[in-house]
Order: C-alpha cells, then structure tokens, then sequence
C-alpha cells in the first residue's frame, strides 16, 4: 500500500479534481466528466492500454447502480482496476503504486484559457500620441483620458466677458 504521505497526497488531488467546474461541490464526491478529466490530466489514460471508454467503463463498475457519483473509497477501487491494465509488465500491487503515483499531487489543468492578444493594428489605432485634432485634448501627456473635462467645454460662469481686466471690481466700487 502507498505511503501515508503518498496516502495523503492521493485524497487531496481527488478532492481538488472533485470540485473542478462545479461551483456547489464539497470535494467529498467526483462525477463522470471530472474522473476522466483526472485520468487524462494524470496521464492515466494513454490512448493505447487505457482508453477514455476504459475510464468510462471503470467509472460506471465502481459506482453504486444508481449513483451518478464516486467516493474516495470507489475512486481507490477504480484506480486499482485501471492499474493492470496500464501497466501491464508489474504485479497488480506495484502497478496501483505507479498509478497512484501518477495521480497523486497533481491538480486541473486549464487547457483552452483565451488570453487577450494584441495585433499590430490595434496598437497603431489605440496609440494616443499619433491622436490630432480634438481627439488630442481629451488625453494627457501620458495617455490616460482627461474624462469630462477632454470632451466639453466647461464655462467660467464670473468670466463673461473674456478680455475684462477689472473682474472682480463691482462690487467693491458699489459698497463705498
């Protein structure tokens, strides 16, 4: 049998790969979908000695008849039954070791993740120190945008006439 570490090490990944994709999930039970994603990440499944049906096959063996879920008990016993049959040169006992090897330690893998790419038109369009005319007063020296105050003229209301030199002076002279 495997190592209390190794023991350890083995339960933390089926919980991790238990709660992959379900937000509800307590890590307590798989389904279906997250044990073949486990034998694929793990590098159980092969495409050769163990197949994605073989995994289908084994799930559906060690879950209850009408269960649609596996326990940390039925996971053990699925992975003894896969065991043989990918590695097929070890005793049963040396193959659930290299099989429990495989998985222990490991987590979900997240393959197809879209990450933003930017294309050499996008920069030239969105570089604001090429911008003329009045798209250039509504960003800063550094191209960050000014908000409100690039895109409207805001009036000084006490400015009504723009070249008054003595703004300010009314009612000074009224109160005297």
């Amino acid at each position: 049998m495997a190592g209390n570490a190794e023991v350890a090490s083995l339960e933390e990944s089926f919980r991790k790969f238990a709660i992959y994709g379900d937000t509800k999930a307590t890590g307590q039970e798989m389904n279906g979908k997250n044990w073949a994603k486990l034998c694929k990440d793990c590098k159980v499944t092969d495409g050769k000695s163990v197949t994605s049906t073989d995994v289908d096959i084994v799930f559906s063996k060690v879950k209850g008849k009408t269960a649609r879920v596996i326990s940390y008990e039925e996971f053990k016993k699925a992975l003894e039954e896969l065991a043989p049959k990918r590695f097929k040169d070890k005793s049963k006992e040396e193959a659930y070791e290299a099989i429990c090897q495989l998985v222990a330690g490991k987590e979900p893998i997240n393959v197809g993740v879209t990450k933003a790419k930017t294309v050499g038109a996008v920069e030239r369009l969105t570089d604001t120190s090429k911008y003329t005319g009045s798209h250039k007063e509504r960003f800063d020296e550094s191209g960050k945008g000014k908000g409100k105050s690039g895109r409207e003229n805001i009036v000084d209301p006490a400015a009504n006439v723009s070249a008054y030199k003595n703004a300010g002076t009314y009612d000074a002279k009224v109160k005297k």
